[in-house]
């Protein structure tokens, strides 16, 4: 019989499922199946995508500015939140019962770190403090579960999502997304009018020139890309964790959950696609370090298989018919 009072660290992973009423599987469903297969595809395009951003961006000295520091630092979370997310996909389905209690801890702290930091872009100014704020708040949100935020005590505040976390940790992030949101909304305003700045700076010098005017409509309408596309990608897992979180029983939130998850991480991919993708230099360079690396491969493999030759002088032997060797040097 389970008593509130006690504490239950040593329980395995199926406890706290059939506690929370969510199933665990034992086999691989189709559900499952595709998941994981939608989840590794979007993995390896975030991992890649946001890679070769962040070697563009060190790579190109035009890119060596605060804002680009910036786009940097968010490839690197999005790069992360790749790497969680394929942690995830590796121990999910029939493989989650065989997790221990700490190990369903890394793999949901691994999780909430990089989607939090991934969200969380600050503005231009003191760029250094706030990219190691964003990390720090992101860390903090993602170690809490394992050490306080659980129910491992109090089995009752079990959430049906994360079957070891309390209600109020879901609500509390869910609501702090929001909060996010709204802090991403001016701080893509505030970088939007800084651009702005600084063009008409630059405009003062030249004479007014219509690619400058394309420039600020271009970054309008890369703000409201990224603004659209983190509403669409972000609300529904908002939402469902916000519902699960206030104890919605009559809100079927563990049908929707991996989709909206996928959704979320999804976000990851987009973001490096319209940061990049929309800027010009970025592109170029893009093209460059790809077209060097399938220049190196190429030199690479015509080396490993090109026969041995020898320049200048070359030595054929002869065997005549009196079986003695005679040497012809052709220059």
């Amino acid at each position: 019989m389970v008593s509130m009072g006690q504490c239950y660290y040593n329980e395995t992973i199926g406890f706290f499922y059939n506690n929370s009423g969510k199933e665990l599987s034992s086999h691989w469903r189709p559900k499952d199946v595709v998941v994981v297969a939608l989840g590794l595809t979007v993995s390896v395009l975030v991992l890649l995508t946001n890679l070769l951003v962040i070697a563009a961006i060190a790579s190109n000295r035009r890119f060596h500015q605060p804002i680009y520091y910036l786009l940097g630092n968010l490839a690197a979370a999005d790069l992360f939140a790749g790497v969680a997310y394929l942690f995830l996909m590796f121990h999910t389905g029939p493989r989650t019962a065989r997790l221990s209690v700490e190990g369903w801890f890394v793999r949901q702290g691994l999780l909430d770190t990089s989607l939090t930091a991934s969200v969380a872009t600050p503005p231009d100014g003191r760029v250094v403090m706030l990219i190691v704020g964003v990390w720090v708040a992101a860390l903090g949100l993602g170690l809490l579960p394992a050490h306080f935020w659980h129910c491992l005590c109090a089995l009752d505040r079990c959430s049906r999502m994360a079957p070891l976390l309390s209600r109020s940790y879901l609500a509390v992030w869910a609501l702090s997304s929001l909060l996010v949101f709204l802090l991403m909304v001016a701080v893509y305003t505030r970088i939007f009018f800084y651009v702005r700045r600084r063009v008409q700076r630059m405009a003062e010098h030249v004479s007014c020139h219509p690619r400058y005017r394309e420039t600020t409509l271009s970054l309008v309408k890369t703000v409201v890309i990224i603004l659209g596309a983190f509403v669409v990608c972000w609300t529904p897992g908002q939402v469902v964790l916000l519902l699960d979180g206030l104890d919605c029983k009559s809100c079927n939130v563990l049908a929707v959950e991996k989709y909206f998850l996928l959704l979320a991480e999804a976000n990851s991919l987009v973001n490096a696609v319209v940061y990049s993708c929309r800027d010009a230099e970025m592109r170029r360079t893009f093209r460059r370090l790809l077209c060097c690396l399938c220049l190196r491969r190429s030199t690479h493999e015509s080396a490993r298989y090109a026969p041995s030759t020898r320049t200048g002088a070359s030595t054929r032997i002869m065997l005549p018919e009196n079986g003695h060797p005679l040497m012809d040097s052709t220059l």
